[in-house]
């Protein structure tokens, strides 16, 4: 009888096996692009999956300042901050921040958004480096490159 009995396997950290994969941002839409990271990074591709348990993997992105928006968005989103002080809110356009100094801070708050908020999901942000070139220093960790492009083709109706 145990043999027909069936029992889930919950993941601990000392048996989860973390990869690193590469992805080039470049011509991709930012939440398409956002929700396939949010979930490279929670882990939710494994079979393994335990959503109490940092079982997701390392993702490097490259080319994030050329990523691209749909619509109008990139004059109509706005990005807000707070100084601290009274009426101290401040916004910025998308396309502002694209073409400033940190460009990579798009796809990062678009991918940080997606991710549960508390002490779990900032050591899952932790596993996430966005780089605005085409160059990053994690060249020895030998990560895999994802084709996100064909899997956003291939998931489209009509494609």
């Amino acid at each position: 009888m145990k043999a027909l009995m069936k029992t889930t396997k919950s993941a601990t950290p000392a048996t989860v096996e973390k990869k690193w994969h590469l992805i080039d941002a470049e011509g991709l839409v930012v939440g398409r692009l956002a929700s396939i990271v949010a979930n490279i990074l929670r882990g939710k591709h494994k079979p393994s999956f335990t959503p109490h348990i940092d079982c997701g993997d390392n993702v490097v992105i490259v080319n994030a300042d050329k990523v691209r928006f749909t619509g109008r968005k990139t004059q109509q989103k706005v990005y807000y901050k707070h100084t601290g002080y009274a009426g101290g809110i401040k916004g910025v356009t998308a396309a502002k921040v694209l073409e400033g100094r940190f460009p990579e801070r798009v796809l990062e708050k678009a991918v940080e958004r997606m991710i549960p908020r508390g002490p779990l999901g900032r050591q899952q942000m932790r596993n996430l480096r966005i780089f605005a070139g085409t160059e990053h220093p994690h060249a020895a960790q030998d990560p895999q490159i994802l084709d996100v492009g064909a899997m956003n083709r291939k998931n489209k109706v009509g494609a």
